[in-house]
């Protein structure tokens, strides 16, 4: 293996500070018996060898590159310990002075600016769900001590806080003192490398407040929120790498199987349907409204948020026979923080389709009476 001095004959040779020299020689890039890194790149700095090893030989010639021009074109002297040229140790000093000076991310700081810049494309769901995941995690991100709130407060003080209409808001009495202990008490973003912190951030993604499994749904909802916000920490330079992508994903068994023995037959609908329609029996306005709800879940398969969304316009009711159902739009019920409007329930369009899109139902004859009835 030769070494090269590339050190041209014109170069200035003054004296290097303490801990650097100018006495450099550059070896050419070889190959390696190693898999993952097979190119290796070897240097020396006063008599002290140095080294590297990449993954492609333009990596390792692109590195070398960066090295000669740093003895010859720019003249620096190297510094023995590292190996590095001299602008190369400046550069990180000034990088990890700075990191030093600005204090690290916390969790909430976090969740809010990230809550904030997904609010504008996400739907109300969409923002719950991901609040809800957070608030989640947020149990195993704060410190725990004397006086501190009961879980299901800090939940509700993290979900009021990372609402970004709430931002430079006083919190509602009932959680001020939560409020308080979620943004003084949270950890540093950094703290997810922390294998015991990393661990009970998996407990609360898995378990609700009672102790008990969540349900596997809940658990997947959770798990996908947190890995999302993760990967946006990755992105922003947060964090250097997403710690969920380590962690062995819980097997959660399918349960969207059918249980014939809890539907509801024929008889079993009317009978419904005719008891339903006693809520409010005081003036049978309400019951009236459900009959008609329920009616549409059980005859045309609407989901509810889809009969929420349905109007006079959109139904065809002949006086015998078949009739239509043309559905398009959904009502999901969020909650008046989650949605722009205000309302209790979103619009959207229908689910997994094009914004602009309609979805015709058929309906049979005894769906198409209620209807007419209830109209």
């Amino acid at each position: 293996m030769s070494a090269e001095n590339d050190t041209p004959a014109g170069r200035p040779r003054g004296s290097a500070r303490p801990g650097y020299s100018f006495d450099v020689k550059l070896w050419k890039v070889t190959k390696t018996g190693r898999k993952s890194r097979p190119w290796r790149l070897r240097w020396v700095v006063a008599g002290r060898v140095h080294g590297d090893t990449f993954t492609t030989l333009a990596l390792a010639e692109s590195r070398r590159s960066e090295l000669w021009q740093a003895m010859n074109r720019r003249g620096e002297a190297f510094e023995i310990e590292s190996g590095l040229p001299e602008s190369e140790v400046r550069a990180a000093a000034e990088a990890a002075e700075a990191a030093d000076a600005e204090p690290p991310l916390r969790w909430f700081e976090f969740c809010r600016k990230y809550m904030a810049g997904r609010w504008r494309t996400a739907a109300a769901k969409t923002r719950e769900g991901m609040a809800d995941g957070l608030a989640a995690v947020t149990l195993a991100m704060v410190k725990r001590g004397n006086g501190a709130p009961d879980d299901e407060t800090l939940r509700l003080a993290f979900r009021w806080g990372i609402v970004p209409a709430n931002a430079g808001e006083d919190p509602p009495a009932e959680l001020k003192a939560a409020y308080d202990w979620v943004t003084t008490t949270d950890r540093p973003l950094s703290d997810l490398d922390e294998p015991q912190v990393f661990e009970e951030v998996l407990y609360r993604l898995s378990y609700k407040l009672d102790g008990t499994p969540a349900a596997g749904d809940t658990y997947k909802r959770r798990r996908r929120a947190l890995n999302t916000a993760l990967e946006h920490a990755v992105v922003a330079g947060e964090l250097p790498e997403n710690p969920l992508q380590r962690a062995r994903r819980k097997h959660v068994g399918s349960n969207e199987v059918v249980d014939r023995r809890v539907l509801v037959n024929a008889v079993q609908a009317r009978q419904l349907l005719t008891a339903v329609s006693y809520v409010g029996s005081w003036d049978r306005c309400r019951g009236r409204r459900l009959v008609a709800f329920y009616a549409v879940l059980y005859y045309a398969g609407l989901r509810p948020a889809e009969a929420v969304g349905l109007r006079r316009s959109d139904c065809h009711l002949p006086e015998t026979g078949w009739g239509t159902l043309t559905l398009r739009e959904t009502r999901p019920v969020s909650g008046k923080q989650w949605t722009d409007s205000g309302e209790r329930h979103d619009r959207r369009g229908l689910k997994a389709r094009e914004a602009t899109s309609d979805r015709p139902v058929p309906i049979p004859p005894v769906l198409v009476a209620i209807l007419r009835a209830h109209l």
